[in-house]
């Protein structure tokens, strides 16, 4: 083994995973060595949140995260919020509301919307923009986003 390498195991989506990582790879690298492309590296810095990975219950930027510190930790990406086939109502009201437009930084938003409405499940549109206030969307889509994580609360509450 490599002497810069380390061999961990954690729970991606649902699945048992071992990899063998870099000490220098975060955990963006480390998904897109496992085909996962939906946390895309963006500003590098923690600041954009279109990184956004869930990390033991807790949304965390996957392009300052340590691919060898998810060791024994359960991962989700947004690659597994759909289950069956069936989109998430996350999912299902951000299309409806189009609250996209180059769609860079969706992923990001998505999870951290569902990570609200786990805490909040009717945010007011202040509590909305301040807990996703470490998304940025470049194209400007934040009616649009707003309207969704709204849908999105209405629909959960419905099931």
């Amino acid at each position: 083994m490599n002497q810069h390498a380390k061999a961990i195991s954690f729970v991606l989506n649902g699945s048992k995973t071992e990899m063998l990582v870099q000490t220098h790879e975060n955990l963006v690298e480390l998904l897109g060595r496992l085909d996962l492309y939906g946390a895309r590296e963006s500003c590098g810095q923690g600041l954009c949140g279109c990184c956004t990975v869930i990390v033991d219950d807790v949304a965390v930027s996957g392009c300052l995260y340590p691919a060898a510190f998810v060791d024994g930790k359960t991962i989700t990406t947004i690659e597994h919020l759909d289950h069956d086939v069936q989109l998430s109502p996350v999912q299902q009201a951000f299309i409806e509301e189009g609250a996209f437009q180059c769609g860079f930084c969706t992923s990001g938003f998505i999870l951290m919307t569902h990570k609200l409405l786990e805490q909040k499940p009717m945010p007011t549109d202040e509590e909305i923009r301040d807990y996703l206030a470490g998304n940025l969307c470049r194209c400007a889509a934040y009616p649009e986003i707003i309207n969704a994580v709204k849908s999105a609360a209405t629909k959960m509450a419905r099931t």
